[in-house]
């Protein structure tokens, strides 16, 4: 579904990624995870297409898209749901919604808020209300559906866990994890390493910028080092 090969990038003259190799396969969730300034982020900015890529290979669904327009992977199956919502507070939820699938003029639209509308139940009941009135959980819910109206075949997560109480995390990563009967395959960044780990097929650690290691999302679970670094225990 998507290859990385020896990806790099730079924030102005430092180098942020050394050479990044990772590949998702088709219906996987596959989780990156690391310390804060790994370059977590960067990777998915690239990935979508508004953070340059100074050398390496981008690949998805077999074309090449290193060169392709931020606004055309969109188009050709790859969406992001952002860190921090950015969601638009001062619009409602529908019309969030609404602008998730500006790339469709079909009658399925309607359909695919009423699944959006069914993953999300909250988001239902407030469809006509400003999405800056939502609480810190519900927006980032929001931004998951936003992404998925654009109906990926891939949807990049960037941190949906950041600033949620425990209990919401949990809903966020079990709606992560039902996206797989969706047909939709998730490259999934956070913090968060157990959670995200936990509900991966796959894993890779971050660490400056660089691939420290990579594997079954269980074995990096069971590693002495990935849990000492950060699972702590």
């Amino acid at each position: 579904m998507l290859t990385v090969e020896g990806l790099r990038s730079h924030y102005g003259r430092i180098e942020v990624l050394h050479g990044i190799d990772l590949h998702v396969g088709p219906g996987e969730i596959v989780a990156v995870v690391g310390a804060n300034g790994a370059g977590k982020t960067t990777l998915l900015r690239c990935l979508s297409g508004v953070q340059p890529v100074t050398t390496g290979t981008i690949t998805f669904r077999g074309e090449p898209l290193t060169q392709v327009a931020a606004y055309k992977r969109v188009g050709r199956g790859l969406a992001q749901s952002p860190e921090g919502r950015q969601i638009f507070t001062n619009l409602s939820v529908e019309e969030n919604l609404r602008l998730g699938a500006f790339l469709f003029r079909d009658d399925k639209v309607v359909k695919d808020m009423q699944d959006t509308f069914q993953m999300f139940p909250v988001l239902k009941e407030k469809r006509n209300l400003s999405a800056g009135g939502l609480s810190g959980g519900q927006q980032q819910m929001l931004a998951i559906a936003r992404a998925l109206m654009g109906r990926p075949s891939c949807l990049l997560l960037d941190e949906p866990s950041m600033g949620l109480a425990p209990i919401l995390v949990q809903q966020i990563f079990e709606v992560v994890k039902g996206l797989k009967a969706s047909d939709v395959t998730v490259l999934l960044v956070e913090q968060n390493a157990f959670g995200a780990l936990k509900i991966a097929d796959r894993g890779y650690v971050l660490e400056n910028g660089k691939v420290g290691m990579e594997g079954a999302a269980d074995a990096l679970i069971a590693d002495p080092r990935i849990r000492e670094a950060y699972l702590g225990v």
